[in-house]
Order: structure tokens, then C-alpha cells, then sequence
């Protein structure tokens, strides 16, 4: 196996997950440290756009439950929109240039809300505006970047590169929430999106300065879209694993988004929090995702990849009863305990899917798996969302949360009836060669 500087050439294969290097990749891989940095900046940015988008809607434009749901719809509608097309464009381009288009695209969107403030002129329909077109520019750099990780570390390292960038991510997200709360309470929720303005142009100084080159992709016959669309999707429907991940995916995301919906007008006008302390209190529930990137390669090199996934996605996020349970005061710690486990239950089990899909697909199909699940996985968000405001209209908030909360675990039982539940560990070999036809409705093991 070829190697590139810095990089380690001994992977392990006994658990999937690999065995970490003496020296952090952050500290001998100059490379990853510049796409983490700026994906981390890029985490930061969005967790504080997350907070304030709905607060504006909510403090600034007044808006109702239903439009609440309406908007953190429109930031994942792009997914079932130019999912798959995305997928196929991914598998046909390098990465790298569209992940800095995707980022700089963003970065002009968000400076458009502060300014139009500013002149008076903000209208909910631009709310929903920047919302879709963020997203869309979202689901190219997520396929993008879902690609390019695998090509920038060798087997070894993508266990370890997949636990700090998860890590991060979550990190980043925890100080954002409470940066967006801070500044919300200080100068109003609008100037929240100002932090996007920096956090934004880190990324793309970072993502800029990667020297790895991707290398120019095998020439192959051009074929029709659909046709390449179609060889995505059948590997999702044919794969036991990636059906299986895919639909409790879709079906946790609908449950998550729906009370994650609802959680600022919870928080505000059910439980009675001031703007500023909703971002410190959903961020101190936050740092279960910190805590579950930290410990998800050694549970799983412990227990086995496949039983580390039960116990982190069916287990931790059981919790997620306590959050309709939340009141004032100490009342408050249902919610924090709530939060925790399901933040590290769902980081832990996403660390431990990266790492495995990245060495069981094909490389020549990364993208086109990435954009297939995808498009169910976060095509189910704005569904989500919907529900959540829906629901929150017809039944009142806290019923609504109560709905909701308790459909995150039972989402988790399509985990429990699924090849899983028989084994230790993920596969570890890879799906195919590539290069190989692709023989998906065969591949079922187990």
C-alpha cells in the first residue's frame, strides 16, 4: 500500500476500527490539521447560525410554531432536491474545489441576513431563502467532503481522523450555541450571524492551504445520470449494512429534528429561559457528543464494532424521555441529562459508521453511497421538522415533545432487527475492488 508523508501504513483490521498511532494526526499530519482546523471554524459557524435563524424568526419576525418548523425544513430540503445528482458529480470532480465553492457560497448567504437587517428590510421569506440555498450549498460539501477524508488518510488513521473531526465538530458546536446565546442576549439574535463571517473565511483559508492533490480519476465511459444515480441507490437497497444504517437514519433524524424543532419555543415559552441561557444550557447538553467521539474507538475495540453500535444507539439515546419532563430551576437537568445521552449516543455511533463505510465502499462509489443515504438520512429532517411544528401546533409544545422524545429510542429498534444484533464486529473487508462490477443484491451477508 502506498503511503504519503506522515502518514501511517499499518492498519488493523481485528475490530474496524484501527489502532491508534503513537502521535496524534493533528500533531504529524500537517494536511489533516489544516482540514480540521477549518471544519471545525465551519461547525462553529453553523451551530451559531443553527441558534440564530430561529430566534430571529421567533424575537425578531415573530414567527409562529408552524414557520419555525418551515424553516429548519428548508435547511434540509436540499437533500431529497440534488441529492443523488450531487452524489454522481462528486464521484466525477475532485473534492476539494467544491468544498471551497460550497463554503464561500455560504458565507455570502449568511452576510445577507445581518445586512438586510440592518436596512430594515428582513422578511421571513428571506429567512427560508438562505435557508434552502445554505442547504444546497451544504449537501455539495458534505458529499464532497464525506469523499475527500478517505483519500487524505490512510486506513489506518480514519478511525482516529473520523474521532477528531467528530469530536470537534461537537466541541464547536457546543461553543457556538453558547457564543449565538451570548451574543443574542447582548446585541440582539441578528448579529449572531456575523460570527459566519470569520468562522467562514478560516475555512477557506484552511481547505485552501491543503497540499494533497487528489489524483485524476480513472477514465471510464460517460454515462447518462440516472444510470450512475441508479448504481448509488442499488447499493443502499442491495447492502444488508448500508440499508440498515440508512433506514434507522432516516427514521432517527425524523424524530431528532422533530423535538429539536421545537426546542427554542420549548425552552422560552414553555420552561421560561431568557434567549442568552437557551445557547449555555443546550450547550452544556451538548458536550455528550464530545464525550461520545472520545470513547467511541476504544468501546468498540473492546466490545466489537457492531455491539458498540447497539449499545451507543439504542442505549444512550433512551434518555431522551427526561427533555419533556424540563422545568425551571433544577428542573432544568432533565433536560441537560436528556441531551447528553443522546448527543453522545448519536456522535459514538457516527464515528463508528464513517469509519466502516469508508473502507467497505468502493472508492470510485463513496460519493454516490454518501448522496444515496443521504437523501433518505437528511431527507427525513425537513419531514422532521414539519412534523415537529406541526405538532407543536396541533397539540401544544410540551405534548408534542413528549411524542417526539419518545420515538428516538424506538427509532433505534430497527438497529435491534438487523444483522447486528447476531455479531461483534462490522465488516472489515472491503465491499469490492475497485474497478469491479458492482454485484450489490448479492452482497447481504449474514
Amino acid at each position: 500500500m502506498s503511503t504519503r508523508p506522515g502518514m501511517s501504513a499499518r492498519p488493523d483490521m481485528s475490530t474496524g476500527t484501527g489502532t491508534a498511532p503513537a502521535a496524534s494526526l493533528l500533531r504529524r499530519h500537517r494536511d489533516f490539521r489544516l482540514l480540521w482546523t477549518g471544519e471545525t471554524a465551519n461547525k462553529f459557524g453553523s451551530a451559531v447560525t443553527g441558534l440564530a435563524l430561529p430566534l430571529i424568526a421567533v424575537t425578531a419576525l415573530h414567527a409562529s410554531t408552524v414557520q419555525v418548523g418551515l424553516l429548519g425544513a428548508a435547511g434540509w430540503l436540499p437533500w431529497l432536491l440534488v441529492g443523488l445528482p450531487a452524489g454522481v458529480w462528486v464521484d466525477r470532480l475532485r473534492s476539494r474545489p467544491i468544498m471551497l465553492t460550497a463554503t464561500a457560497a455560504s458565507l455570502l448567504l449568511f452576510a445577507t441576513v445581518p445586512l438586510a437587517a440592518r436596512a430594515g428590510v428582513l422578511t421571513m421569506a428571506q429567512l427560508l431563502a438562505v435557508a434552502l440555498a445554505t442547504g444546497t450549498a451544504g449537501v455539495f460539501f458534505q458529499t464532497a467532503y464525506t469523499a475527500y477524508l478517505p483519500r487524505l488518510l490512510d486506513p489506518a488513521d480514519q478511525a482516529e481522523g473520523n474521532a477528531k473531526l467528530h469530536g470537534s465538530a461537537s466541541a464547536a458546536g457546543i461553543v457556538g450555541l453558547g457564543s449565538g446565546g451570548l451574543i443574542a442576549q447582548l446585541t440582539g439574535p441578528v448579529n449572531g450571524l456575523l460570527a459566519n463571517t470569520c468562522t467562514f473565511v478560516l475555512s477557506l483559508w484552511c481547505t485552501g492551504r491543503i497540499g494533497y492533490r487528489e489524483p485524476e480519476r480513472p477514465a471510464r465511459p460517460r454515462r447518462s445520470l440516472r444510470t450512475e444515480i441508479g448504481e448509488g441507490l442499488r447499493l443502499v437497497a442491495g447492502n444488508a449494512w448500508f440499508r440498515t444504517f440508512t433506514l434507522f437514519g432516516a427514521a432517527s433524524n425524523v424524530m431528532l429534528t422533530g423535538y429539536q424543532t421545537l426546542l427554542v419555543v420549548f425552552l422560552i415559552r414553555e420552561v421560561g429561559l431568557p434567549e442568552g441561557a437557551v445557547g449555555a444550557v443546550v450547550a452544556v447538553a451538548s458536550t455528550g457528543g464530545v464525550a461520545g467521539a472520545a470513547v467511541a474507538r476504544r468501546v468498540a475495540a473492546r466490545m466489537g464494532t457492531a455491539r458498540a453500535m447497539l449499545c451507543f444507539e439504542l442505549t444512550l439515546p433512551a434518555v431522551a424521555v427526561l427533555i419533556p419532563l424540563t422545568s425551571g430551576g433544577a428542573g432544568l437537568l432533565y433536560y441537560v441529562l436528556g441531551g447528553f445521552g443522546v448527543s453522545a449516543g448519536v456522535v459514538a455511533g457516527n464515528v463508528i459508521k464513517s469509519t466502516f463505510q469508508q473502507r467497505y465502499c468502493p472508492p470510485e462509489l463513496l460519493g454516490r453511497l454518501s448522496a444515496s443515504g443521504a437523501v433518505l438520512n437528511f431527507g427525513a429532517v425537513p419531514v422532521g421538522a414539519l412534523a415537529g411544528g406541526l405538532l407543536g401546533d396541533w397539540l401544544g409544545v410540551r405534548p408534542a415533545m413528549w411524542v417526539l422524545c419518545a420515538g428516538v429510542p424506538l427509532a433505534a429498534l430497527i438497529l435491534w432487527f438487523s444483522p447486528l444484533r447476531g455479531r461483534r464486529d462490522l465488516p472489515t473487508e472491503p465491499l469490492g475492488e475497485p474497478g469491479a462490477p458492482v454485484r450489490t443484491a448479492a452482497v447481504t451477508a449474514v
